[in-house]
């Protein structure tokens, strides 16, 4: 795959990340708890920073979207979604589910992402109309087309216990072959690689995701939110398929 000038910088960015979360992961460091009641830790922070230098050092002219930095220049016509840590609690208690998520977005529509877990020594990349990438190699979704012979994961759980499709959703995994809850990053990486065929999540945010769609879209796979919609900066749920003809069956066992 011959990559443009976006995906090299996301990935140089992604890499020297990694470094600053390398040097903190298992480390000492000082935990603050934001308004929304989410932790944020100095390596978010650094995180981040280097990141969006290497990111806006490249494309001056461009929109940054980061979780710790906010919005700048947000009527660009090219504009950067980051989490630098997604999944700080896994970080702050060390277990390896978070990673670094960059996406691109052009006017409305995400055309790159990034997806980097270092302590899985996972990166997913992904260009539209390019395919989809881990670790360099292309992977594709499953060809399950029975719902009674799929994997099911879903993510906060307790925020779905709580939503009108609860009941719906019982059905649903009474209907799969098995269930399981691998949650952050990493079950859309096994739904981009054909290892897993549904996902049901909730409680996210755009820059959870956007990089994690455009992998999945690439990868052959169906990415929307819970009732059906395209994904825009308001997106807080996930319905992610295998394929279309997947993604109706599901949608219609949660009645939406």
């Amino acid at each position: 795959m011959q990559k443009s000038a976006f995906l090299e910088t996301a990935i140089k960015a992604a890499r020297a990340g990694e470094e600053v979360i390398r040097k903190y992961y298992l480390g000492d460091f000082d935990i603050e708890i934001k308004e929304d009641e989410s932790p944020v830790t100095i390596a978010d922070v650094e995180t981040e920073k280097t990141i969006k230098e290497i990111i806006l050092g490249a494309f001056p002219e461009h929109g940054f979207f980061g979780e710790e930095t906010g919005k700048t220049n947000p009527d660009a016509e090219y504009n950067w979604l980051i989490d630098p840590i997604d999944g700080t609690k896994s970080f702050v208690r060390q277990y390896p589910f978070f990673s670094t998520q960059i996406a691109l977005m052009k006017g409305d529509e995400l055309i790159m992402g990034v997806s980097n877990a270092p302590m899985f020594g996972e990166m997913a990349y992904a260009e539209k109309g390019l395919g989809a990438f881990l670790n360099d190699q292309p992977i594709k979704v499953s060809e399950m087309t029975e719902l009674k012979k799929s994997t099911l994961s879903i993510g906060n759980i307790a925020t779905l216990a709580g939503m009108p499709q609860w009941s719906n959703l019982a059905e649903l995994v009474q209907s799969v072959h098995r269930t399981r809850g691998y949650g952050d990053f990493y079950h859309y990486h096994l739904l981009a690689a054909g290892k897993i065929d549904v996902i049901v999540e909730s409680d996210v945010n755009i820059l959870d995701i956007a990089a994690l769609s455009v992998i999945i879209n690439e990868a052959g796979g169906c990415f929307t939110d819970l009732n059906g919609k395209a994904l825009d900066l308001d997106t807080t749920t996930v319905l992610a398929c295998n394929s279309k003809a997947m993604h109706a069956t599901v949608a219609k066992k949660l009645g939406v």
